[in-house]
């Protein structure tokens, strides 16, 4: 009982220290607001933003923008991140793909959304299908880059070991370089989901009529700053849900990992 005592308390340790600049944000937020240090039309106390964040969840408009958003995020992150882990398993396997399609991807991948946002909305319309595929765009990449790293950073002596095992090809992508894989894998999940929160803010603010980057759009529109705050914040805390998730079946899934963990 005493080693799960233990590492219960470093986890709560570990939460109370990530929460310490945060609180100190919100309390500087709060002392600027009320000594009047900053406009409180443009950047409203903690207080006006709490309020408003009740009375949205209240009426359900926050819930009802936030399920939108996620669906959006969601379909776009598993089409997008499917096809680039797919992309770079492809490429890390074959040097002669690599030749063919590396280039190509490497050009299509400096390409910002906002450059590409209005010809998705020429090609696509301003219905979901746009949206979706420019959040698409942006969540393959991470995953293609990550996924390619980690095919190509498998020993070669493991592939030794798999000629005298004489593992079918099959063999040796399940049991050698997908295990050796993962931990890049993983870290390109996280930036893929990064990154489709991103994306989702762009189109988003191009052309929609509901989500929470609609709903910020909207809020400027009227100076609503305490909406603005309420939306920022959301995305905020829903990308920060979404990273922590992947970081525990990362910490399931890749336990017998040995790394540094760092000092202190």
């Amino acid at each position: 009982m005493r080693p799960t005592r233990t590492a219960s308390s470093v986890r709560i340790v570990n939460a109370l220290v990530g929460m310490l600049l945060p609180v100190s944000i919100l309390i500087l937020w709060q002392l600027a607001s009320s000594r009047g240090w900053v406009n409180a039309v443009l950047v409203p106390p903690p207080k006006d933003v709490a309020t408003e964040f009740g009375d949205m969840l209240a009426s359900g408009e926050l819930l009802s923008h936030l399920g939108v958003s996620a669906r959006r995020a969601l379909l776009g992150f598993l089409i997008g991140g499917g096809l680039g882990l797919a992309a770079g398993l492809w490429v890390g396997f074959s040097l002669r793909t690599e030749r063919l399609l590396d280039p190509s991807l490497q050009l299509l991948r400096t390409l910002p959304h906002l450059a590409v946002a209005p010809l998705f909305i020429l090609w696509f319309g301003f219905g979901e299908t746009s949206k979706i595929l420019l959040i698409a765009k942006g969540a393959f990449f991470p995953l293609y880059v990550n996924t390619f790293l980690g095919v190509r950073s498998v020993d070669n002596p493991l592939f030794e070991v798999a000629r005298v095992l004489q593992f079918t090809r099959w063999q040796t992508i399940r049991k050698l370089i997908l295990p050796s894989a993962l931990p890049s894998i993983f870290l390109g999940v996280r930036l893929s989901i990064a990154v489709s929160w991103l994306g989702l803010v762009v189109a988003e603010l191009m052309g929609s009529s509901s989500g929470i980057g609609y709903l910020i759009d909207d809020a400027r529109s009227f100076s609503l700053t305490s909406v603005i705050f309420v939306g920022i914040i959301v995305f905020a805390a829903v990308g920060k849900l979404t990273d922590t998730l992947v970081k525990l079946g990362e910490a399931k899934l890749l336990g017998w990992r040995d790394t540094v963990r760092g000092e202190g």
